[in-house]
């Protein structure tokens, strides 16, 4: 009987036992937390973790005013951490982080989460519905009709039972012309507030010119949808601004902030990738050398990805901070856009020209869909000068030479047979553009281009071959002379010359940093142009062989066949080849100067 007894009290234990797991086990996973509102602690018989919790909440906008909504979003921050179970979401005023929770939220999707009551106000924190596996979850805060002058929100996150984390500070809004007080921690230092957390979605150009400056390469580019768009924005909330940068690149992207359009005493910000990570820093140029990373951190809410080889960071900076030597934002500043290499963290030179903005910005000023361009304004008329010069000009300069000398024999301009005037004006205006082309390089550089290759010798050469031209050509010996053969020789030499090393100059020239053109359809454009040239020199050729008279035939036959109407019929027909060659001649000039003015 006595046994009976015993075991009788043992199932009742086990019961009791059973019950009270179960109830634990109930009140974890449906999500009913109300009495952990205030100290935000499950009841699990637990510590927290002492790790860094691998969640992150972000929010998408951080100034409000009474009513405003923000949308909050609790995400897997972390690679490797996979999921969460269970979570508790409240906002705090920033100056009582103790105090009770402040506004109320509205759900996005009931069925992971719902809304609790937390001391007198209805809905003022969420929490999940099961303990079903999550990586995201979303609510929306609405403000209350006295909101405090700044909010924090915090969160507890429990992975599972014997693994949580309680009072995670998240990010701080601020009330609408108010200043924001510092933040209040929590946790040790190495909490998500200051360890970069994953970014949940790519940038969005939307608000580009509304709410937000964008600096964006190609023009009007958006990073969500297009990878190879380098993006940059500028929001100003409170006193503080929000930027996000992004660009496809293997090792890094940064901004510099500058006072002109060179390099060089400049306030950096980089984004460098780091094996999966990525390291966000603030660095600071002095002169042109390598960037010196900040000691101090005067970066917050920092976050990045890296997504099919597009690095994307983003971090906020307060407006003023002299204290700790960087540029203040409420002035005027260039803005620079670079990417390039980096080997185990360590940057290397820029591997393009940066994109630079047209004008200077105040960085928390209004917003604007800032312009901006890889290739400095001098550097660009360079390349259409000797577009101009070496590729339309001289060619058609040495066509009329060529091919329109017995043409319009009695009509005469300013004194001189036709062909001769046009050629010679044509020659001479490839000479003028030559010489200011070639001058605005050293202008723009304020000197030699050591990283230019053989592009500047090529074109040097160039140079010297356009002034030595027009110096022979003073000097000719008559048409009766026997030494006029030489001189023949010579000039065409030497021009022939001139126009091969000229092309392989353009060529060289538009895959240089400072005018680097899109290949390879620029590549492509330039091939042919030329072979547009040599062909139009070729039908000349055979049309000249096959229908005009030798060169040692008497003058009063050759007076005689050029005054035939079939001559004449002949000079139409050269002149509508010559129409057809300028006509495909402006048409790949038109294509490669705009070409050059969107770089």
């Amino acid at each position: 009987m006595s046994c009976i007894r015993m075991t009788s009290k043992r199932q009742i234990t086990l019961w009791l036992l059973l019950a009270f797991y179960f109830k634990s086990g109930e009140c974890f996973s449906n999500g009913k937390v109300t009495q952990a509102c205030g100290e935000m602690i499950p009841e699990h018989d637990h510590d927290p973790s002492p790790q860094t919790p691998p969640y992150n909440i972000t929010l998408d906008k951080y100034q409000y005013n009474a009513g405003d909504q923000i949308r909050v979003t609790l995400f897997v921050a972390v690679s490797g951490s996979s999921y969460f179970k269970g979570f508790l979401i409240e906002a705090r005023a920033q100056g009582n982080l103790n105090g009770g929770a402040v506004g109320s939220f509205t759900l996005v999707d009931p069925s992971i989460s719902q809304l609790l009551k937390c001391g007198h106000s209805k809905g003022s924190a969420v929490s999940h519905t099961s303990g079903a596996k999550k990586t995201k979850v979303q609510a929306i805060w609405t403000a209350p009709d006295n909101p405090p002058a700044s909010i924090q929100f915090k969160f507890t996150v429990v992975q599972k039972y014997k693994v949580y984390w309680v009072q995670i500070p998240g990010p701080v809004a601020t009330l609408n012309g108010a200043t924001a007080g510092p933040p209040h921690f929590t946790t040790t230092s190495d909490s998500p507030t200051t360890s970069p957390a994953v970014l949940p979605n790519p940038f969005s150009a939307e608000d580009c010119g509304s709410r937000k400056s964008c600096l964006r390469d190609p023009v009007n580019c958006d990073p969500r949808t297009e990878p190879r768009c380098f993006f940059l924005s500028l929001r100003t909330e409170g006193q503080s601004v929000q930027f996000e940068l992004s660009g496809p690149a293997e090792g890094y992207v940064s901004f510099a902030l500058s006072l002109d359009t060179w390099m060089g005493n400049d306030d950096v910000y980089l984004c460098v990738r780091d094996g999966d990570r990525v390291e966000i820093n603030a660095a600071y140029v002095l002169g042109r050398t390598h960037p010196e990373v900040a000691t101090e951190n005067a970066l917050r809410d920092t976050a990045w990805a890296i997504v099919d080889g597009v690095i994307q960071c983003s971090f906020r900076r307060d407006i003023n901070l002299s204290q700790l030597n960087r540029f203040n934002l409420d002035q005027s500043y260039f803005l620079f856009v670079a990417h390039g290499k980096a080997e185990k963290g360590v940057i290397h030179r820029h591997s393009r020209q940066p994109l630079i903005s047209t004008h200077q910005k105040v960085v928390s000023g209004p917003p604007e869909d800032l312009s901006a361009s890889r290739s400095p304004l001098l550097i660009k008329f360079h390349g259409v000068f000797m577009l101009v010069a070496w590729m339309t000009t001289v060619s058609t300069g040495v066509i009329f030479a060529r091919y329109f000398k017995l043409d319009l024999p009695e009509s005469s301009l300013l004194g001189q047979r036709v062909w001769f005037q046009m050629h010679r004006a044509l020659m001479v205006l490839t000479v003028v553009l030559t010489c200011v082309g070639f001058t605005l390089p050293f202008i723009y550089r304020g000197g030699w281009s050591t990283r230019a290759g053989s592009h500047p010798y090529l074109g040097c050469t160039v140079m010297a071959l356009a002034v030595i031209q027009p110096i022979m050509a003073l000097f000719r010996p008559p048409p009766d002379s026997s030494k006029r053969p030489i001189f023949k020789w010579m000039h065409l030499g030497a021009g022939t010359l001139a126009q091969i090393i000229a092309v392989a100059a353009i060529f060289l020239g538009i895959q240089q940093q400072a005018l680097l053109l899109p290949a390879p359809w620029s590549t492509g454009v330039l091939a042919g142009f030329v072979v547009w040239g040599v062909l139009a020199d070729l039908i000349f050729e055979l049309h000249s062989r096959c229908y005009l008279p030798p060169a040692g035939s008497k003058a009063e036959d050759r007076q005689s066949i050029l005054s035939s109407s079939s001559e004449r019929k002949e000079f139409r027909l050269r002149g509508i080849i010559l129409g057809v060659f300028l006509c495909g001649n402006l048409a790949f000039l038109t294509s490669l100067i705009s070409l050059i003015s969107d770089v």
